[in-house]
């Protein structure tokens, strides 16, 4: 038989599938980022054994890599789960809660201050696929039984709503439907899963938008489910492999990056943030600072009860009902430091208007004026006021 060694093949099968191997040992602070479209076996009964079992990590790069897998355990680890599926956005994990878990025929409830994009998905599953949806008042707690019908199987939670800031009572909401065995889903984005620990509050799933705090640079588009229970997380699972999304291992290896400083990165926007807010209470043009840890913010109370580690940098201002929308967005416009853009989590300050009533359809909002929400990011909180109190004066003198 012929010895047809490495080296008698020739140059290109070589460069293909070199001899080298990396040095075992190595070690950094780093998790290596592991890239794989294709995951090789050893053997035909390993790859069957993992290709049939539904609890498999390494069948095929789209389903986890080392990497991703790294970042999925201590998103779970943060927010006191068990499980963790990452998602190409914060969207996409909630799509993920639904096509796993309701169907044609199912009724699933969603607070009036969700997401919008939450309630533009439920919609269109509405009126394209048969889903039942109904919107509630956010501040309903215990009363949410009386929205509950037979066919029931998901309520969605929001605390606080990402816009007007009223903060749930998350343990009365999940009460009522653990009595009817319905799942509860909560969009803790808001908290990033250092403020609020859902799962100590008997949420079933906590969907996060990496996006944010996580990432920390405004760079990353990224989400994840975050669960306890493993039927779900199978559920959940098998959803996310049937739609056949994931996520890029160099991606992941960002987030991880930023992982180390998020806490200490969310205590300092929670510092300016609050500082500019009661500053903002004093000001005449102001009607309303819409700020969970401030008293008159709706469902204070229920944040002093829940919540531990502040509320990140992120809170909604109510202007006097005698400016004009274009006026404020006269105001949004001379922000210097402020950037105009949704999401929050980076180190860059955002301002957005918002049209909140026409945003509801379950609460009366009660204010007359227009909303801008502010997210406070990591610049020096006194030029942060300075370029408000301008704007301000340049705009509504």
């Amino acid at each position: 038989m012929t010895d047809f060694s490495s080296k008698d093949r020739d140059l290109q099968t070589r460069i293909v599938q070199p001899e080298d191997r990396i040095t075992p040992g190595f070690e950094s602070f780093a998790v290596p980022v592991a890239r794989a479209s294709t995951v090789v076996f050893p053997d035909l009964a390993t790859m069957r054994s993992l290709v049939w079992s539904d609890d498999s990590r390494w069948r095929y790069g789209l389903h986890g890599t080392p990497t991703t897998i790294a970042l999925a355990q201590r998103l779970a680890a943060i927010e006191g789960g068990e499980h963790a599926l990452l998602q190409p956005s914060g969207l996409a994990a909630i799509s993920n809660v639904y096509f796993g878990l309701v169907k044609a025929g199912d009724h699933v409830l969603i607070p009036d201050n969700a997401y919008s994009p939450n309630r533009e998905h439920a919609d269109w599953l509405a009126s394209d696929f048969g889903l039942e949806v109904t919107y509630y008042d956010p501040m309903t707690g215990a009363g949410i039984a009386d929205s509950i019908r037979p066919n029931t199987k998901l309520i969605w939670l929001e605390a606080p709503g990402s816009v007007t800031m009223e903060v749930q009572d998350v343990p009365a909401i999940v009460a009522a439907a653990r009595a009817r065995g319905i799942v509860t889903a909560i969009d803790n984005t808001y908290s990033a899963g250092l403020a609020f620990k859902p799962f100590e509050h008997g949420v079933d799933i906590s969907v996060q938008a990496l996006t944010k705090y996580q990432s920390g640079g405004s760079d990353i588009l990224m989400g994840a489910a975050i669960t306890r229970d493993i039927e779900l997380h199978k559920k959940l699972k098998r959803a996310r492999m049937r739609l056949g999304v994931g996520v890029s291992a160099d991606d992941a290896s960002l987030v991880l990056r930023s992982l180390p400083s998020m806490k200490l990165r969310y205590e300092a926007h929670d510092r300016s943030a609050l500082a500019l807010a009661r500053w903002l209470k004093t000001r005449p043009e102001i009607a309303a600072v819409l700020h969970p840890a401030l008293e008159d913010c709706p469902g204070h109370a229920f944040f002093e009860r829940d919540f531990a580690g502040g509320a990140g940098g992120l809170f909604s201002i109510v202007f006097d009902a005698r400016y004009s929308a274009a006026r404020i967005d006269a105001f949004v416009e001379a922000l210097e430091l402020f950037a105009i853009g949704w999401s929050w989590g980076g180190a860059h300050s955002l301002a957005m208007p918002y049209n909140v009533r026409s945003m509801r359809t379950a609460s009366q909002w009660p204010h007359e004026g227009v909303l801008v929400r502010l997210y406070i990011g990591l610049e020096d909180e006194a030029d942060l006021r300075a370029d408000i109190e301008a704007a301000l004066g340049k705009a509504l003198a």
